[in-house]
């Protein structure tokens, strides 16, 4: 006899009707606990599409409120939801689509302090972060506590997504065993991504989660999916657990969980929030500057199609990329004020210039996007 009820029962009919899936199969879905790590991207999808499913229970981690910005992508949340917190919005969104489901949320960053108690009642958890140092904490959080993360990742076109399930194939750590440096990969907010992308990455981990609930299938430990929608092409990758993995390897070197921030070489101090470096601008300092010193040199080092979207005037356009091969078109004599969207290219640009021994070098802290906001609102945001 089965455990639903006649709602559930009509509700979940067309899973009902599949022999992989049955009473049993829903059952199990009915009963089951999933995390998600993040609202954004990937979490919107998850978490609509894991609630149609009847998962019992969905915990939702994220600290952020809607940005208009998030709408291209972010299918959970509305126009009218700007400015709330996505966990709000997410609760709202899943509950409207099945409100059977217990919505548990938590407003908070993720952090080496409350991960293992966030994870602990759960029975596996869903990787829809976009940045370094929070995929490394989950995935060691995940090994410790031998529960399963579904990883997946996306930017501009492409995406990938897998399943780590600790001791049964490789963690993160295994693909990656150690990040790349600062700013060498772009965000989402610096190199875009198409909007309709993290709808297909996140069905995928959609389905794996469902799988791997159920206990149906093939799921995808040790083999990595490669999307790239412009060509629409799958293409499939093994992945191996290494032995020498510090984390999940036969001898573990990191037995707890560590420094993210500083093993990916972010730092979060107030100086490096402040904008306090020795070549760190605000913007209403680079206006002032700019005003006193009429030699001095704005550099915009983003693309030509984002200059044409919103540029300050009288910005001179080199895109990083073409920095190396243009420095000639300075003078060293000059004060260069750096900028790009948010700040991580012109970092970068700031080491090309002192290769080539140019001194007076400054940098305008938080990019054009900040430039937007605190001197010149008229400016187009993106």
């Amino acid at each position: 006899m089965a455990n639903l009820t006649r709602e559930q029962i009509l509700r979940y009919s067309r899973h009902l009707i599949m022999p992989e899936v049955g009473v049993q199969g829903q059952e199990k879905l009915v009963n089951a606990k999933i995390l998600l790590i993040g609202a954004g991207g990937l979490g919107s999808p998850l978490g609509l599409y894991l609630a149609a499913a009847g998962v019992g229970k969905l915990g939702i981690v994220d600290f952020d409120t809607v940005d208009f910005t998030n709408l291209q992508r972010q299918i959970i949340h509305r126009t009218e939801d700007v400015g709330r917190l996505k966990v709000e919005s997410a609760k709202e969104r899943i509950n409207a689509v099945n409100p059977e489901v217990q919505v548990e949320t938590y407003n908070t960053r993720l952090s080496r302090g409350n991960v293992l108690d966030l994870i602990t009642g759960y029975d596996l958890v869903v990787d829809g972060t976009d940045n370094f140092p929070t995929r490394y904490l989950v995935n060691d959080a995940c090994v410790f506590q031998k529960k399963p993360n579904i990883y997946g990742s996306i930017f501009r076109f492409d995406g990938q997504a897998t399943v780590f399930y600790p001791f049964k194939g490789p963690c993160y750590r295994c693909l990656y065993p150690e990040p790349p440096p600062p700013g060498m990969v772009p965000s989402c907010a610096e190199g875009g991504v198409l909007g309709v992308l993290p709808g297909v990455i996140g069905l995928i981990q959609a389905t794996e989660a469902v799988k791997l609930i159920m206990g149906q299938g093939e799921p995808l430990i040790g083999r990595l999916l490669l999307y790239n929608a412009l060509k629409m092409e799958f293409r499939e990758v093994r992945l191996r657990r290494n032995p020498n993995c510090p984390v999940c390897g036969d001898h573990p070197t990191i037995t707890e969980l560590i420094d993210y921030e500083q093993f990916c070489g972010i730092g979060r101090g107030e100086e490096a929030q402040a904008g306090t470096t020795e070549f760190d601008l605000k913007p209403r300092e680079v206006k002032e500057l700019l005003e006193k010193d009429k030699k001095a040199v704005l550099l915009d080092v983003r693309e030509p199609h984002e200059y044409e979207i919103c540029h300050i005037e009288g910005a001179k356009l080199i895109p990083l990329g073409e920095l190396h091969l243009r420095a000639n078109e300075l003078d060293t004599a000059d004060t260069i004020v750096v900028h790009c969207h948010h700040g991580p290219r012109s970092q970068q640009a700031i080491k090309v210039l002192e290769h080539f021994g140019f001194k007076k070098v400054k940098h305008l802290h938080g990019g054009i996007d900040a430039w937007a906001e605190d001197v010149d609102p008229e400016l187009a945001r993106y």
